[in-house]
């Protein structure tokens, strides 16, 4: 047992005790990451519906944006 563990204790045994139950810090910035990602996720499948939507439109109305017909 060194110094620090006899002026202050254990460490592994505060964690236990003092904050059982608690989400701890790295499992907080991991909950907040995978939430973000799935915003962008929903973020880019919008914007991918959004363009479909115009190009179909244009294809629609006979609007050839792209050569390889001709």
């Amino acid at each position: 047992m060194g110094l620090l563990d006899r002026l202050l204790g254990n460490d592994r045994e505060r964690a236990e005790t003092k904050y059982a139950g608690r989400e701890s810090a790295s499992e907080k910035a991991a909950r907040r990451r995978r939430a973000s990602q799935q915003r962008g996720v929903a973020k880019a499948a919008a914007e991918g519906e959004k363009w479909e939507r115009k190009d179909r439109a244009r294809d629609r109305r006979g609007e050839r944006h792209t050569d390889w017909r001709n």
